[in-house]
C-alpha cells in the first residue's frame, strides 16, 4: 500500500508540473493504465481459488447478471461491487480497491449505509446478516430493493 501512495503522490506531482497532458500521459502511461474490472475479478478468483460461480452464489447476486460482470459484459453497480465483496469474503482495505478498480466511490463512515457496511466487512458478517442489519436501521439493502432468500 505504501508502494501505491507513492506513486500517487508522484504522479500528482507531475499532473502539476506539466505543461502538456499529451506529454504527462505518454510519460506515465504505465502508472495510469487501470485494468478492467472483469479482469480484475477474475484474477481476484484465481488468487482465491476459487471459481465465479461461488464468488456470484456468495454475493447473492443473480447468476446471469455475475456472470455478465465477471465476463465484462456489464458494468456493476457501487451496490454490487459491495455485494462482490461479501462473496470474495473481502477486508475493508479490499473492499476499498475492488471498488477502485470498479471505478466506483469508496465507503465512507459518515454516510450511514456505508457506516453499517464497513462495519459488517471489519467484524466478518456476511451478507444476509448485513441485510437484515441494513433492514432494522430502515437503510437501504445492497442491491436496492432485491430480497434473496
Amino acid at each position: 500500500m505504501q508502494d501505491k501512495e507513492v506513486r500517487t503522490s508522484t504522479l500528482l506531482r507531475r499532473i502539476f508540473k506539466a505543461p502538456d497532458l499529451d506529454v504527462f500521459i505518454e510519460k506515465n502511461r504505465d502508472l495510469i493504465q487501470i485494468i478492467p474490472f472483469s479482469t480484475y475479478i477474475n484474477q481476484l478468483c484465481a488468487s482465491l481459488n476459487q471459481v465465479p460461480e461461488q464468488i456470484i452464489k456468495k454475493s447473492f447476486i443473480e447468476r446471469t447478471y455475475g456472470h455478465q460482470i465477471f465476463n465484462g459484459t456489464r458494468k456493476p453497480s457501487r451496490d454490487k461491487v459491495i455485494q462482490l465483496a461479501f462473496g470474495f469474503g473481502l477486508d475493508l482495505d479490499e473492499t476499498q480497491k475492488l471498488l477502485q478498480a470498479a471505478q466506483k466511490c469508496q465507503l465512507y463512515p459518515k454516510i450511514m449505509r456505508d457506516a453499517v457496511v464497513i462495519y459488517c466487512l471489519t467484524h466478518l458478517i456476511g451478507m444476509m446478516e448485513a441485510q437484515s442489519m441494513l433492514n432494522d436501521l430502515g437503510l437501504t439493502l445492497l442491491g436496492g430493493d432485491e430480497r434473496h432468500e
